[in-house]
């Protein structure tokens, strides 16, 4: 490896902790209302924080506290989160075509969540090879850490902070919304990715309607993919 390779190497780190702040708008604060509400449910400021460091999977955390401090077996719970988490069965396979010349990345799916999917998927693909792992490392590990110190204050000083600005409250809940938002928008630039994209909001949003939140992230996902892939070869089809 050349002395060049060798420095961008060393540096895509930086790169992908660079790409990965503006994230931190959409997890801390969520991460503050799961330490709060996990610390209110009975666990502890560590077992809170050990939960977010060992789990790291938010809106099952919040479904693990809920259902944990409601008493439910422990299989119940295990299989809720699964569901939950199954729209990881899509993401991997998506990521790996970039990372899997280097098997460090297995372990570093610990760090794959929703918005580093989203950013990973976007960025991956313009970065030479030797700089991917370096750059979702960085990006990963900035996330989880934030994730972490956002549950240690929601845990630690939680209370303190929605009693003395109660607006607090109202708030947090719009921030990974908001989050969300704010990836998918500029995927929006062409006819293709705006009709996928709108498919797989209202398929979620059906279902959720229709009392099936646990399956409309990975049916809607799934609906999503097929119209795009559809579209594309007919597009590609046409175009012969």
């Amino acid at each position: 490896m050349s002395t060049t390779t060798q420095t961008l190497a060393g540096t895509s780190w930086k790169e992908g902790v660079k790409d990965a702040i503006p994230l931190l708008g959409g997890y801390i604060p969520v991460a503050i209302s799961f330490g709060l509400i996990s610390v209110q449910s009975g666990f502890s400021v560590v077992e809170t924080i050990l939960i977010s460091a060992f789990i790291y999977a938010g809106a099952s955390q919040f479904l693990f506290v809920a259902m944990a401090a409601s008493g439910a077996p422990l299989w119940l719970v295990v299989i809720m989160t699964l569901l939950i988490n199954a729209r990881h069965i899509v993401y991997g396979p998506n990521l790996s075509p970039y990372l899997n010349h280097d098997k460090k990345w297995l372990p570093l799916m610990h760090g794959l969540t929703d918005q580093i999917f989203a950013l990973a998927h976007a960025r991956l693909p313009q970065l030479p090879e030797h700089a991917r792992i370096g750059w979702y490392t960085g990006a990963a590990m900035l996330a989880w850490l934030s994730w972490i110190a956002g549950t240690a204050l929601g845990a630690i000083a939680g209370g303190e902070l929605t009693q003395r600005w109660p607006l607090i409250n109202d708030i947090l809940p719009f921030a990974l919304p908001a989050l969300f938002f704010v990836l998918i928008v500029p995927r929006c630039n062409n006819r293709l990715w705006t009709l996928t994209i709108a498919l797989s909001a209202v398929t979620a949003i059906i279902l959720k309607m229709l009392g099936y939140p646990n399956v409309a992230i990975p049916l809607a996902a799934m609906s999503g993919a097929v119209l795009f892939y559809t579209l594309k070869n007919q597009r590609l089809l046409g175009g012969h």
